[in-house]
């Protein structure tokens, strides 16, 4: 629905969103080793291997799953390094671009990078409990980028962001209307979804790292590096 392109909010605490960078190429570079140029086959075989297949936690105590090169709870880590298709990645990697260096200036460098792969864990969890039968694997960074849209909307709320609507209509708006309706279309769209066959799109990822990033950031507001009233 929208692609955001810029905010107004300055660094207060750090000089640089090092971390911010640091996962940003780690994405980049992760998906030019196993998703830019292999084939369908070899691609489906990494997410399977290094993706969460949520019916494989379910079952793995009681029944024999497909051999996997790591244990199965470290996919909960490794799934969101990992990207179907270019599209996938520039869209995850453009709203942490945008959106993450001001949650980073927030908590610190180690605090950011910690408080990232929690709300990543948390989307993950929240896909699994919610569709434990299924058997597509998750990849994508959308669970952790989801935590800092939730902790950028609760910091950071009347921030201009510059947008494109419906991708081609640009609009300088609010963050709390931009990301507070995006959080608002993952909830349509879970609803509206086709009850039958795999889930395309984890949802469920996208609202449980949301809730999980502004959990975390309200319970530590009072310690954050950058006060936001």
């Amino acid at each position: 629905m929208f692609v955001p392109l810029h905010d107004d909010t300055p660094l207060k605490v750090i000089r640089f969103q090092f971390v911010t960078i640091a996962i940003i190429l780690g994405n980049v570079i992760i998906f030019l080793m196993t998703g830019a140029f292999q084939s369908e086959q070899m691609l489906a075989g990494i997410a399977t291997s290094f993706g969460v297949v949520p019916s494989e936690l379910i079952h793995a105590p009681s029944q024999n799953v497909p051999y996997s090169p790591i244990p199965e709870p470290l996919t909960f880590l490794t799934y969101m390094f990992l990207h179907a298709s270019w599209l996938h990645l520039i869209s995850n990697m453009l709203f942490l671009w945008v959106f993450a260096d001001n949650i980073e200036d927030a908590f610190g460098y180690f605090a950011f990078a910690l408080f990232y792969l929690l709300c990543g864990i948390a989307g993950a969890l929240a896909h699994v409990l919610m569709t434990p039968e299924s058997t597509a694997p998750l990849i994508g960074a959308s669970g952790a980028v989801s935590g800092v849209i939730g902790a950028y909307a609760l910091l950071y709320p009347k921030a201009r962001v510059w947008i494109l609507l419906f991708f081609r209509i640009p609009l300088r708006i609010s963050a709390i209307w931009v990301l507070g309706g995006w959080f608002l279309l993952q909830i349509y769209s879970l609803l509206t979804a086709e009850p039958s066959g795999e889930v395309e799109v984890a949802w469920w990822a996208h609202i449980g790292g949301f809730v999980a990033g502004l959990a975390i950031t309200f319970l530590l507001r009072s310690r954050l590096l950058v006060r936001t009233g």
